[in-house]
């Protein structure tokens, strides 16, 4: 009986995970005193794009209060952003500042 009530409780949150996600997360600003602050657009990802949240979160991404800042040489070998912006999947971290740095 134990193993089913837990086995039912597993179901019940499963089936409310979605509902309780919020899709597309609106924009997130990070601040970077040095070159400019990069504001993510979760729509410009999640519903242009059509990236699941899993692909990001928590495999590149935790959340606003346990991220880790990364440098832009860490970006050039794959971590954070670099992991799709390497210049083949997406445009690449290396180069235009003004893509994502805002003055």
């Amino acid at each position: 009986m134990r193993k089913r009530l837990i086995g039912m409780t597993g179901l019940l949150v499963l089936a409310a995970g979605p509902a309780l996600a919020t899709v597309g997360g609106g924009d997130v600003t990070l601040p970077v005193k040095e070159a400019g602050n990069v504001v993510f657009s979760h729509d410009r990802h999640v519903a242009d794009i059509g990236l699941k949240c899993q692909e990001c979160h928590v495999k590149h991404y935790l959340d606003s209060k346990q991220h880790v800042k990364v440098t832009m040489a860490e970006m050039e070998k794959g971590k954070s952003c670099g992991a799709c912006h390497d210049g083949k999947t997406a445009f690449s971290v290396h180069g235009d500042c003004n893509k994502c740095h805002q003055h």
